[in-house]
């Protein structure tokens, strides 16, 4: 069977034995959208001991929060039960979890368009928070307070712009606003998870929109400081009529199509030496700046959450 197919099955199962059982959050979007999805979340009012004793293969990953995998011919499911979540004093995990209602647990969720429920053995949507409208109007819309949704995760700070910038979408004034009054809290977050999300920024649809969104909020600052130190340095129009070195750079990374980490990181950083090594005699010039700027992508990865999966970073000149 699909992927899919083994989802509807587990939706199935636990129907079949009196539960309220849904696909959630993205692969929900997804369908909507017409696009394909990798994987499927179901939410359901069956309990983690239920769903461990109704499936014969299941993984506990998170029964403290309502999460089980239910294993399904060799497929992983994420099965979690309706909840409702307490305040996240480590901006990550909540305090408590109490277990709720379809829509109690639809209203903790990030965006509108992550916020559909999905009954695939009736076709029937569940939209509490106005998800099919936002994607049919291209917006990226926190559910409730957008400052609330931030507090509880500000790494969502973040997968706004990479849903924005993935499905060419605009960010909700209100949320803009929000994210761009707590960007300096990003550091709350923990290195690794801003690097994955940066990477799929950056590997994804669109990684030059990505960037200018992170620069817009605020975000760009906080993370890669001397990407955003690229603006406003000239180049000689006759070599670069397209602008400063981040305009520039942004125009390399339009061009990319699927990188890898590697090859967008090396975009994204080659002419980050340009910004000190910056020099107007006969013309402008940056004399090794190709040398600095690859010193200083080694001291980024060496320093920061951004370290390159496997090999080393060799910057093109561009």
């Amino acid at each position: 069977m699909s992927l899919k197919q083994n989802a509807i099955e587990i939706v199935k199962t636990l129907q079949r034995h009196g539960y309220k059982a849904f696909f959630a959050g993205g692969c929900v979007r997804d369908m909507v959208m017409g696009r394909a999805s990798s994987d499927y979340d179901i939410a359901t009012n069956a309990l983690p001991q239920m769903v461990i004793n109704l499936f014969e293969k299941t993984i506990p990953v998170g029964v403290q929060f309502g999460v089980v995998i239910v294993v399904n011919e060799g497929c992983q499911y994420e099965v979690a039960t309706f909840r409702t979540e307490g305040s996240y004093s480590d901006g990550r995990h909540p305090d408590y979890v109490a277990f709720g209602t379809p829509e109690d647990d639809v209203r903790r969720r990030d965006f509108t368009i992550n916020g559909l429920l999905y009954d695939p053995v009736r076709d029937e949507i569940l939209d509490y928070v106005g998800g099919r409208a936002d994607i049919s109007g291209g917006i990226i819309r926190a559910i409730g307070n957008p400052f609330d949704r931030f507090a509880e995760d500000k790494l969502r700070m973040m997968r706004a712009v990479r849903f924005a910038s993935c499905f060419r979408f605009a960010i909700h004034e209100d949320t803009e606003k929000a994210i761009i009054q707590l960007a300096q809290t990003i550091h709350v977050v923990s290195a690794e998870r801003i690097r994955v999300e940066l990477e799929k920024i950056l590997t994804g649809a669109n990684p030059h929109t990505g960037i200018e969104q992170l620069d817009h909020l605020c975000l760009l600052k906080e993370i890669l400081p001397e990407v955003t130190d690229m603006k406003g340095v000239r180049q000689p129009e006759n070599f670069h009529p397209e602008g400063d070195v981040f305009v520039h750079t942004l125009l390399c990374l339009s061009k990319s199509v699927n990188p890898s980490w590697t090859l967008a990181m090396g975009v994204l950083l080659h002419d980050i030496g340009k910004t000190v090594t910056f020099t107007e005699s006969d013309r402008i010039r940056f004399n090794l700046h190709e040398k600095v700027g690859a010193d200083m992508a080694a001291k980024i990865f060496s320093l920061s959450v951004l370290k390159l999966q496997a090999g080393c970073l060799h910057l093109p000149c561009m």
